[in-house]
């Protein structure tokens, strides 16, 4: 069985009707209009303040009043009827000043906010016009003063009824501001006791000393609100409040300072979140607490009785505090814990990037690796399909192609073994170009295979891991495609020098388009083999400042070049030679 909620009363003004606020203020008026000391003014004393408490907007009115407010109630109760008398009630006036006009500065509503000015222009009026020149006992109100209070104030409160109604259903719901209720009722405060100190010292009369207790509070005003936000370069008052309420605690930037350079020095991302909890710990108000991510968990300090909770998209935080924390301290530290959060999914990501980055960096190896096993492997079946074919007066050339080849073989399968050892050198190992052309030409030259050097190979050094690469991947790629098409004619041509061109021909068919876009871009598919070799190819290239292209790509002619970037290109041409 469910139970139907009820619908909750809302607070302050709205939505219910404007004779609370009209009838406390009358109330008020008539306990205070012919004296506080008969029994009368202090039974309307205890209406007005039935109404008040109807009115209110302090407390939720949805709420049972519970033994701590029932308390507080007859207390404030006992001290306005047995205590009645003029400083109360300059108090009291002071007070209800606060709370009206405290929450006049968030209504939007006009007439809503005119019924708020209008109820403290009549507090006001009784406040100064009555009640503060019942304080200075020689100096009586004259009669017609008396008059226009007793019987002209209180068309203030009867005007409300008027303009209450429409402006209490369109009000929106809204707690009081303490710092505005706070600073007009030691406004009032500080005017009456102003004017009294005024009227004491001087012995001049009353509205004499009002009116230089208003000019003076006038000119403080005046000063401070162009000291608030000056003009002349001073960062003023309220940069000064705001920064306070930024660091309830600590210095906010020197946290921030010491937290970004935790951030900057510690990369894990669990150890970050370890100290940046010691960091929390050591803040005043603070003394212990447990934190929990979806990776780990940890806790620092001593339990209290007093626990903010703060659950955010991957941390959550149980913060023990010394005392009852504050609605301003609670934003506050918020706003600290998803700082925190803010730089430790930044460490989150940090280490994902550098384990893909491994991750890309085996990928890449292995492929090379696998690149260089398989061309192994072919030369290998070459060599056990020419000895096989052989007959016994083929015996001399077999063994001479053996001598000459197995070196070969050996030396690039050490080298490959030294790159699975040491992946990070891949790429590095430098030769001279003349040793490095020669072994190439020895390699394939049973394949018939044209090799032209353009001038003499000389000592400079070259990357063989890359030219080594970069050659099997184009000749074993232009043998395949000469299996299939017949009479194909293959040119190597190198370009000696500070050019180091490396550029493989043939005069087969082209490819397609599609094919040749992605070739050195992207893998691509394969039935001979795995289709990343040259993508491969081309990435290394890249790394060590070289350039692989396809040059041309017409019937008769399907070129592949290899050689440094332009920028390198340029930087060597522009170096002047050696003396």
């Amino acid at each position: 069985m469910t139970e139907t909620p009820r619908p909750s009363r809302p607070d302050g003004l709205r939505g219910r009707p404007p004779w609370w606020l009209a009838l406390m203020l009358l109330t008020l008026h008539a306990s205070l209009a012919w004296g506080v000391q008969p029994w009368w003014a202090r039974a309307l004393l205890l209406a007005h303040l039935g109404f008040f408490l109807l009115w209110q907007p302090v407390w939720r009115t949805d709420q049972p009043v519970g033994p701590a407010s029932g308390v507080a109630l007859a207390l404030l109760a006992a001290l306005l009827v047995l205590g009645a008398g003029w400083w109360t009630a300059a108090l009291w006036i002071g007070v209800l000043v606060g709370l009206i006009g405290g929450r006049a500065f968030g209504i939007e509503h006009r007439r809503t906010r005119l019924a708020a000015l209008l109820a403290v222009t009549y507090l006001l009026g009784m406040l100064l016009g009555w009640v503060v020149p019942h304080l200075f006992a020689a100096q009586p109100v004259p009669p017609p003063v008396t008059a226009l209070i007793r019987f002209g104030l209180p068309v203030f409160p009867l005007l409300l009824l008027l303009l209450g109604r429409d402006a209490a259903a369109s009000e929106k719901p809204h707690v009081v501001d303490f710092i505005y209720s706070l600073m007009l009722f030691l406004l009032v405060l500080v005017l009456v006791l102003g004017s009294f100190a005024l009227q004491v010292i001087s012995g001049e009369h009353y509205l004499l000393a009002l009116a230089g207790a208003l000019i003076a509070l006038a000119g403080l005003l005046l000063v401070l609100a162009w000291l608030w936000q000056p003009r002349a370069g001073f960062a003023g008052f309220g940069q000064l409040l705001s920064r306070y309420l930024l660091s309830v605690g600590l210095p906010f930037e020197d946290w921030l300072r010491n937290l970004a350079r935790l951030a900057e020095s510690e990369r894990e991302p669990e150890a970050f979140l370890r100290r940046a909890m010691g960091e929390i710990e050591k803040l005043p108000w603070v003394s212990g607490g447990t934190w929990r991510t979806p990776e780990a968990k940890g806790e620092f300090g001593l339990p209290t009785a007093y626990c903010l909770e703060i659950s955010l998209r991957r941390l959550a935080l149980d913060l023990y505090t010394r005392t009852h924390p504050a609605p301003a301290l609670v934003m506050h530290t918020r706003l600290l814990v998803e700082l925190i959060e803010f730089f430790y999914e930044a460490k989150l990501r940090e280490q994902q990037q550098r384990q893909n980055a491994y991750m890309q960096a085996i990928h890449e190896t292995g492929a090379r690796l696998t690149h260089d096993v398989k061309n192994l492997l072919q030369s290998l079946t070459t060599l056990c399909s020419a000895a096989e074919s052989s007959g016994t007066d083929q015996a001399e050339a077999l063994q001479a192609l053996m001598r000459r080849q197995l070196p070969l073989i050996t030396t690039r399968l050490d080298q490959t073994l030294k790159k699975l050892r040491a992946p990070h050198l891949v790429g590095k190992e430098e030769a001279p170009a003349r040793q490095w052309w020669a072994a190439l030409m020895t390699r394939y030259e049973d394949e018939n295979i044209e090799f032209e050097a353009e001038g003499e190979p000389d000592d400079t050094p070259i990357p063989v891991d890359l030219f080594d690469s970069v050659a099997d991947n184009l000749l074993q790629n232009a043998l395949k495609k000469r299996a299939q098409q017949k009479d194909i004619l293959i040119r190597v041509r190198f370009a000696a020098g500070p050019r180091r061109a490396f550029t493989v021909c043939d005069t087969g068919r082209p490819m397609s388009q599609e094919t040749a876009a992605r070739l050195i871009n992207a893998p691509v598919v394969s039935t001979t083999g795995f289709g990343i070799g040259l993508y491969q190819a081309a990435r290394q290239a890249e790394a060590l400042g070289y350039q692989l292209r396809l040059l041309h790509n017409e019937v008769g002619r399907v070129c592949f070049e290899l050689r440094p970037a332009l920028r390198l290109v340029v930087a060597n041409e522009n170096t002047p030679p050696a003396s």
